[in-house]
């Protein structure tokens, strides 16, 4: 059975997830028993799979082989940024953001983790707390992923010690205390055979916290979306022009923070004119009230002349409007930051050009620590930068609203993204 023909598919609640962890930590491993032990595989994917594992020469299956094609493709020089999986269990809808391990993908797992509710981050029983685990970490933290998940991966090579789990625990727990998460979950596993991925280990029953699974099916991710501050940055404006819609005019979007609801009283920035919502339309048809994430059209009572990049809000309750923007920066490019360079800049469905006035700092990720006399950000440096743009932007800071508080810079002559943003 397909996981979209399970009854209340629709209503069930999506939870993104990113993973992240060094080289042979164990990544595919994990994700493929998973996929696996959630019945999560098709008939075919498993026949393929059990043929493949035959081939290679495993004793078993090898479940690494379900994510693992997209190593052969990376090996014949075919980027592949971020890979993406789907799978369902009857409580909740999944969608895990797969990004390689290397040090030179930091800018990857930016990409992945920029939409997580939750990172999984494998930390191998063997090795503890290493740089890799403090860099994910620490982007995670940056990118305000509001859950961690620290799975302490082959347990099974280190004797399912619950001494070795203790340790690495204490060692994450001085680390993390630097960082800006609020709930960090440990979970000692073995992707390999099977422990509390999906079922409880019978060979850590010293560990009585929750296996993964039922960790991701659980947590509690409703309250991490802004609800209170109401943004709806406008992509499209809808006017069809024809029977039986001649007066028909809406405004396309994604609610980016707050609920709207008919008979709100709304202002419109940048022109400062006030309205109310008159109704709330989707595919399906008029709804009650919209909130983050939903894509809807808002109707208006006035007709006002509002265009792609304006935003909707409430007046008592407004963004910051302007033009100096400070923020966290993580740099994508070979190309190393240009202090003084001129790029463009996309916020919501707003975009302009901007000016880079200063490069304040680069943060070491290992130690956390501000390097102020090396200020070249170069691939996979994240620093703080402050820009100026060519028109006022209306923006939260990242801690605040993570959709009105991000931005991405883009090359002007390739026109490739080479910065994601976190406003301070």
């Amino acid at each position: 059975m397909s996981a979209e023909s399970q009854p209340g598919y629709l209503d069930m609640e999506l939870l993104r997830f990113t993973t992240a962890g060094s080289v042979d930590d164990g990544k595919s491993t994990l994700i493929g028993r998973l996929l696996y032990d959630s019945k999560s595989i098709f008939e075919d994917q498993l026949e393929a799979l059990q043929l493949a594992s035959e081939r290679m020469g495993n004793d078993g299956m090898n479940l690494a082989l379900l994510t693992d094609g997209l190593r052969a493709e990376r090996e014949q020089g075919i980027t592949i940024d971020v890979a993406y999986r789907y799978f369902a269990t009857p409580r909740r809808k999944f969608i895990i953001a797969d990004t390689p391990g290397h040090i030179q993908y930091t800018r990857n797992m930016v990409t992945g983790a920029s939409s997580a509710n939750l990172a999984v981050i494998l930390i191998d029983a063997r090795k503890g707390v290493i740089e890799q685990t403090k860099r994910h970490s620490f982007i995670a933290s940056l990118l305000g992923i509001p859950h961690i998940a620290l799975c302490i991966n082959k347990m099974d090579l280190v004797d399912y010690s619950q001494k070795v789990y203790e340790e690495i625990m204490r060692d994450f727990r001085n680390f993390a205390s630097r960082l800006d998460v609020k709930d960090i979950r440990f979970i000692p596993i073995s992707a390999l055979k099977g422990d509390n991925v999906v079922e409880r280990s019978q060979n850590m029953t010293w560990y009585q916290g929750p296996t993964l699974l039922y960790y991701l099916e659980h947590v509690h991710i409703s309250s991490d979306e802004n609800m209170v501050d109401c943004r709806f940055p406008v992509q499209y404006v809808i006017r069809p022009q024809r029977e039986p819609y001649h007066d028909y005019r809406a405004y396309a979007g994604r609610v980016a923070g707050g609920v709207f609801k008919p008979g709100d009283k709304v202002m419109v920035l940048p022109s400062g004119f006030l309205s109310t919502v008159k109704g709330i339309d989707t595919f399906e048809g008029e709804i009650p009230y919209a909130f983050p994430p939903m894509s809807v059209a808002l109707r208006l009572e006035n007709d006002i002349d509002i265009s792609r990049g304006d935003m909707i809000v409430r007046e008592n309750n407004q963004p910051t409007v302007g033009q100096d923007l400070d923020m966290m920066l993580c740099w994508m490019s070979e190309r190393p930051l240009q202090d003084g360079g001129k790029y463009i800049i996309r916020h919501t469905t707003r975009e302009a050009r901007c000016l880079v006035k200063e490069i304040l700092y680069k943060v070491d990720i290992n130690n956390l620590h501000r390097k102020e006399d090396d200020l070249t950000i170069g691939m996979n440096d994240i620093g703080r930068v402050k820009v100026r743009t060519t028109i006022p932007f209306f923006y939260d800071s990242y801690k605040e609203n993570r959709n009105t508080g991000s931005v991405i810079l883009i090359e002007e002559g390739t026109y490739r993204t080479v910065g994601a943003g976190m406003i301070i």
